[in-house]
Order: structure tokens, then sequence, then C-alpha cells
């Protein structure tokens, strides 16, 4: 089962996520994206891991997904993966178009053989106005697309609103 879960912030999709992972009674590995650049990640990193399960493992990867996808899935294992807009924003970052181009691409070529369940979470940031920076419409842009080519290949897509699910697509 491959899962996206999308939503704005502080919508409810990382509890979402979370509950689906839980509920799937497979080994958990909590893959983050994130990295400690100031105290204020830091202290939202802390805190998001006091809140997850002691037995869940952690997998700490900010820009190579696919690698720790082929390292990590397997039958009897659900990867959590959070978040998706922290990886793009961490290759967007680091200033490296091909970098980022053959991340991108080994994560949509990983992600249909990797076996057990993959719970993907990401930012919707497509509901709102054009931004005006270079970088921050690049961003949106390439969230947005990265957004479709995963749903095509998930079984399920999900997006969250005040809490609430709204199963996009169900197969």
């Amino acid at each position: 089962m491959k899962e996206l879960i999308l939503g704005g912030a502080r919508s409810g999709k990382s509890g979402l996520a979370e509950r689906r992972a839980r509920e799937s009674g497979l080994r958990v590995i909590f893959v983050a994206t994130g990295a400690p650049g100031d105290a204020e990640m830091a202290e939202r990193i802390r805190r998001h891991q006091a809140n997850r399960p002691a037995d869940w493992e952690l997998a700490e990867e900010p820009l190579a997904l696919a690698a720790a996808l082929r390292a990590h899935a397997a039958p009897d294992r659900c990867l959590l993966i959070d978040c998706l807009t922290l990886w793009l924003s961490n290759l967007l970052h680091a200033d490296d178009t091909q970098r980022f181009a053959r991340e991108r691409q080994a994560l949509l070529d990983t992600l249909p053989a990797s076996p057990g369940h993959v719970i993907l979470v990401s930012n919707e940031v497509g509901l709102g106005v054009v931004p005006m920076g270079e970088l921050t419409r690049r961003f949106c842009d390439e969230a947005g697309r990265l957004h479709q080519d995963l749903a095509k290949l998930c079984d399920r897509v999900t997006l969250v609103a005040a809490g609430l699910p709204l199963v996009l697509k169900s197969n």
C-alpha cells in the first residue's frame, strides 16, 4: 500500500499518518526529512519525537529519500515519511539542479516497487496565491508537480483540512 497524505500547515495530516501507521499493525520506521537548522526547528523536531511511540524506529534522511526507501522498506514494515515538502525544500536549497532532478526521479522510480506500507506526508501549497519570489514560486511549482506524480503512483490519496480527511483516491 502506497499512500499520500496532503494538507496545509497544522491541518492534521501528520496525526492522520501516524494513526494509519499504528493501525497498519506493522513495524513502523519514521523517515524524517527535517533538519534542525535553528533552535525553533530543533524544538519542533524534539516535540515530534516525544509524541511518537517509543517502539517506532527513526531514520533521518534530508536528501536521499529513494535510498532510504530502498534501505528500510520491507513487507513487514510501515514507512512513514514526513515530510516531502521539507525534503523538497532541502533539495532546492542545496542549489544543485542535477541532484534535485536525480533525487526526484529516483523517488518516483523507487516508490512503486517498495514493499510494505509507505505513507508519504506533504504540505499542499497550491491553494493560495502565486508567490512573489522566484525560489518560492519554484518551490510551489515543484511541490505541485511532485504531488501529481506521486498521486498517480499511490493507492490512496487523502487531503486533510481542519483535522478532517477527504479521500481523493482509493484503490
